[in-house]
């Protein structure tokens, strides 16, 4: 009688405990066979999004910092990582996505996962490990949300979010409209994306980038940090688009061109946007014109208080297959505000036309009294992608985000608690009516 009594409390004890971290692509229910590439598994078309969920710690000091010393101030706990930004305002515009990352089981994770849970957002994709610590940034701002210093530590996506990982998910990421991922991944797992691996000595495709290349699904890259944008070099031919600022654009093109012939010189205080513009413009195209050589698709550039660089070939277009994309409230009221709108000096339409020239396109910033300005690129990144999957276009989809980072930098938080929609469209038509082509060859 004991045998079947202990039996019985092991497999109680292994259904409790949280399964170990995967070395190796592991079955599930949704990927009955990992070796096996004819299992078809249907699963609802949403949005990936993977990469880093950080607990932030945001300092701001009341008056002047002073070395080597403690002044007054307020600290407070954020939500915050890239990815995990980027699909929290997806959330807020309607647009729900699927979550990949891990956090650790201690009191940062538990404070993400609640929030996460309290949104009502999938969690199923999202690994909590037992003895390890949830990634965390602390960041010290001045007074007027300029970030002075950070510190980040984030060893755990580098650590956990493995191929093998990814893999388990490869159905949500080959049905998906379109996958995001910021590199806090780990190098072996952007190559392991790329590059066929070798398994008991048969050749098995991919874990995940021609998983999304292969099936047609587009790849945005979101750079993160000057040092992680060079992460891109292995797998440039496979992204759709990336989103760096000025300094991660040239460290990219770098990468990708050693020995390093691409260099960023920041202009002296310039009241005249105009002649900003101009100047960003002959500084970056170079490095914007060889990474579309070099496979990319469409860059946007971010440039702050400048505005944004879209940089790609006059036939881009991100989402093929809008049947995998669903209309939300949001973004059919933005649909209904800016149809047809584009900028008003020749304008390009990316997506049916046929041939191939390479565009630039200037979409400038919106006056905004700032708060802070962490979370700006990613409100920025995730209203872009929410509003491609609505069913607006490229340019269209970039004065949206232009609009949402607007929002992002007059809030404490993040992502904004309430985003607008009547605010966000009429401040992307303010975007639209100022934007400019800047180069058509």
């Amino acid at each position: 009688m004991a045998e079947p009594a202990n039996r019985r409390m092991e497999a109680v004890r292994r259904h409790l405990l949280l399964p170990p971290p995967p070395s190796q692509p592991q079955p599930s229910p949704l990927c009955p066979n990992p070796l096996s590439s004819h299992t078809v598994v249907e699963v609802e078309p949403r949005p990936v999004i993977i990469g880093g969920m950080v607990l932030d710690i945001h300092a701001k000091p009341s008056v002047p910092p002073h070395p080597g010393t403690t002044v007054p101030g307020t600290v407070k706990y954020v939500s915050g990582g890239v990815a995990r930004n980027i699909a929290e305002c997806m959330a807020k515009l309607g647009t729900r996505s699927f979550m990949i990352s891990v956090v650790g089981n201690d009191m940062a994770g538990d404070f993400l996962l609640k929030y996460w849970r309290s949104a009502g957002l999938c969690t199923e994709g999202i690994l909590q490990v037992h003895d390890v610590a949830t990634p965390v940034v602390s960041n010290v701002f001045d007074g007027s949300g300029e970030l002075i210093a950070g510190v980040a530590s984030v060893g755990a996506v580098e650590k956990f979010l493995t191929p093998s990982w990814l893999y388990r998910f490869r159905h949500h990421i080959s049905n998906a409209p379109l996958v995001m991922l910021d590199a806090n991944l780990p190098p072996d797992s952007l190559e392991a994306a790329c590059i066929s691996q070798k398994v008991d000595g048969n050749i098995m495709l991919s874990y995940f980038f021609p998983v999304a290349y292969e099936s047609g699904v587009p790849v945005l890259f979101e750079p993160v940090s000057v040092v992680k944008s060079r992460r891109i070099a292995p797998i440039a031919e496979y992204i759709t688009c990336t989103s760096p600022n000025e300094i991660e654009l040239v460290a990219m093109a770098n990468s990708l061109s050693p020995p390093v012939k691409y260099n960023y010189h920041k202009m002296e205080q310039c009241k005249d946007k105009a002649e900003a513009v101009e100047y960003l413009f002959e500084m970056l195209s170079p490095a914007m014109f060889f990474l579309l050589e070099k496979g990319i698709k469409m860059l946007v550039v971010t440039l702050g208080s400048n505005g944004v660089f879209i940089c790609c070939k006059e036939h881009t277009d991100f989402v093929k297959d809008q049947r995998k994309c669903k209309q939300t409230p949001f973004s059919k009221q933005l649909l209904e505000k800016l149809d047809g709108r584009f900028p008003s000096n020749n304008p390009v339409d990316l997506c049916r036309e046929s041939c191939s020239r390479t565009c630039v396109f200037h979409l400038p910033a919106i006056s905004a009294s700032v708060i802070s300005l962490t979370g700006a690129g990613d409100c920025l990144v995730g209203g872009v992608l929410s509003a491609l999957c609505g069913g607006l276009d490229i340019i269209q989809s970039v004065a949206i985000g232009v609009a949402i980072a607007k929002a992002s930098v007059e809030s404490q938080a993040n992502i904004p608690d309430h985003i607008s929609a009547a605010s966000v469209s009429d401040d992307a038509q303010k975007v639209l009516l100022s934007a400019r082509t800047l180069w058509c060859k």
